[in-house]
């Protein structure tokens, strides 16, 4: 099983999330997560919140072996070709560790008033699908063209190719069976959702049936979850174990409110050799 820490990069001055991270790559957690958002999401009022982009890149030069990746990028924010170029930065300046993990969008009141469109469900679900494979061609290939109903990308080049061939993996959010899981078992190396294992198993030997109608092999698609790490030991070794059970092979860790002291404890409970 591997671990990610999520940092969770709001209300929180920028050396914290410097911190929090150093202490994952130096623990032994696989990566580093924090989270798409220009405003907090939680609390009561305006408070700190940093772009997520730029965060990474910043933390590609503080850590050294942790991989850093966003739950999840949202495609409404930025034109996916903008989002390539970014892409492909954070994999240079981070030596290859970058997860390039991606969504449809879903924070309609940060939309309405930071002025970014926000689209209707069907219409965004749409784009996001041209988009992904957008970014997977503009990583891979040269002279790249694409005409779909909401993004054009015309004999495009992006240098230099990413670190990571052909493309640092690729994550999609998707928790919606109509749409997004389909869109997961065509296009991506990394399933992430939110949800109890007893939901989120079943829902994963679904998303095995849609890849092989997709032609593809399931074992092809890493399964990923999320972990609280509020519980005692014995709980967090059966939760472990049921993910683990259910063919889950990567769990991102909520940073806990009992703060640095619990994950220190976690790390070497079930971290070390």
């Amino acid at each position: 099983m591997r671990f990610g820490l999520d940092v969770a990069q709001q209300r929180m001055p920028f050396a914290e999330i410097v911190a929090r991270a150093q202490l994952a790559d130096t623990a032994g957690f696989d990566g580093v997560w924090g989270f798409d958002h220009f405003q907090p999401m939680y609390g009561e009022g305006p408070g700190e919140c940093f772009e997520g982009n730029t965060t990474l890149a910043a933390l590609s030069g503080v850590t050294s072996k942790v991989r850093l990746g966003l739950l999840v990028s949202g495609m409404t924010y930025r034109h996916p070709s903008v989002f390539a170029a970014e892409a492909i930065t954070i994999d240079h300046a981070s030596n290859g560790r970058y997860e390039l993990a991606y969504g449809a969008a879903w924070f309609d009141q940060e939309h309405e008033q930071l002025g970014i469109p926000f689209p209707g469900l069907k219409d965004r679900l749409d784009a996001f699908e041209e988009a992904i494979q957008i970014i997977r061609g503009l990583l891979t290939t040269d002279a790249f063209s694409f005409e779909g109903k909401h993004f054009q990308v015309r004999d495009a080049t992006l240098h230099p190719r990413p670190v990571q061939q052909p493309h640092p993996p690729i994550w999609i959010g998707a928790s919606g069976e109509k749409r997004t899981m389909p869109i997961t078992a065509r296009y991506a190396d990394v399933w992430h959702c939110f949800g109890p294992v007893e939901h989120l198993g079943p829902k994963s030997e679904r998303l095995s049936a849609m890849a092989e109608a997709a032609g593809r092999d399931p074992g092809e698609i890493l399964r990923a979850a999320s972990l609280s790490l509020e519980d005692d030991w014995d709980t967090l070794r059966k939760n472990i174990d049921a993910w683990r059970d259910a063919g889950f092979g990567y769990l991102v860790c909520g940073w806990p409110p009992q703060g640095r002291e619990r994950v220190e404890e976690f790390a070497k409970e079930f971290l070390s050799d």
